[in-house]
């Protein structure tokens, strides 16, 4: 979430490893609000051209020492440079490049021609499949597609709605960063699955109240007969109750985040006061070198009295932050 507006939100329901992709590259999501994404196909110009540069490529990289050629090429499949493109495929590909002439030599010097060959057949083979993989659409771009409508991104709200957006988002990493939900004191309230989903709920009507309040602006009220007027007027009541019901969920939201961040204090203190004991002996034998026994007693009994009060703040305040919690649950 950026300081002037709202982070994508993702439905749950889109499987983990998919809106993780969507999440790493965000240049590929297109808005609720527009058409969905289409896939690219390569025109005949393309088509062609890498009939020729497949097998050139696989030619000078699995079967020639491709890496030594490969300033006198200028663009590979996809406009880098060939260097480029093979360090993008990684340490294999790479390592393969380097190998694969220097095993084919050996294999000629000790008259091994045959499986010279050989060898040569399965690295034009390799680059040439791994070439046509590379070409592939990617999983991202994929899957940006297939769950276009699943996630929403800053451009589907308008101003009010973002505003409100970016006050729920801001609740859920507050608790979500929190230091006792961290220490498993919140688990009674499943965070990691409920708050997913009430942002995505949350952000998925604040973007129909977005849709609607731009077509009610299309409509031009203005050039509108009072007759017409009326018939619009219990749509302007619904929007209203619809705006005031997620605001109120936005406020549970932000209020079982101010009660995280009180047991947090609690917790704080209760960390603290837990450190005592040890200190403690410490202090009760500095009482007793200092003070008569008795009055040593009195004051290391205060102490421990300190502490149990600390640990009742901190279950109370729990407590409170977990009925917050269940709030939204139930809600």
């Amino acid at each position: 979430m950026s300081d002037s507006g709202p982070r994508p939100v993702f439905d749950p329901s889109v499987p983990t490893r998919e809106r993780d992709l969507l999440a790493a590259e965000p240049g590929r999501l297109v808005a609720a609000r527009l058409p969905a994404p289409r896939a690219s196909r390569p025109g005949a110009a393309t088509i062609a051209a890498r009939a020729v540069w497949i097998p050139v490529f696989a030619f000078f990289y699995g079967v020639l020492p491709g890496g030594w050629f490969r300033v006198f090429f200028l663009a590979s499949l996809d406009d880098d440079t060939l260097l480029d493109g093979v360090f993008r495929w990684g340490r294999t590909a790479l390592l393969a490049m380097m190998a694969i002439p220097a095993v084919q030599i050996l294999l000629i010097l000790l008259g091994q021609g045959e499986a010279a060959a050989l060898l040569a057949a399965a690295g034009f083979t390799g680059w040439t499949i791994g070439a046509i993989r590379h070409l592939r659409e990617p999983a991202s771009a994929r899957a940006a597609r297939d769950h276009h409508g699943h996630y929403l991104l800053p451009a589907d709200f308008d101003r009010p709605a973002a505003q409100l957006l970016v006050r729920a988002q801001r609740a859920v990493d507050a608790v979500l960063g929190s230091e006792t939900h961290r220490a498993g004191l919140l688990d009674d309230v499943d965070n990691a699955v409920v708050l997913p989903r009430q942002e995505w709920e949350i952000a998925w009507a604040l973007a129909e109240h977005t849709k609607l309040r731009q077509e009610r602006r299309d409509q031009r009220p203005e050039r509108l007969t009072p007759r017409v007027r009326a018939l619009l007027e219990p749509q302007r009541r619904a929007m209203e109750l619809s705006v005031r019901a997620i605001t109120d969920r936005i406020e549970a939201l932000e209020t079982y985040a101010r009660r995280a961040h009180d047991a947090d204090d609690a917790y704080h203190e209760w960390q603290v006061v837990e450190r005592l004991p040890e200190q403690n002996a410490r202090y009760r034998d500095l009482l007793a070198r200092t003070v008569r026994h008795d009055l040593a007693r009195e004051e290391i009994g205060r102490l421990a009295d300190d502490a149990q009060r600390a640990e009742a703040v901190l279950r109370d305040s729990v407590g409170t932050a977990l009925q917050a919690g269940r709030a939204l649950t139930l809600g």
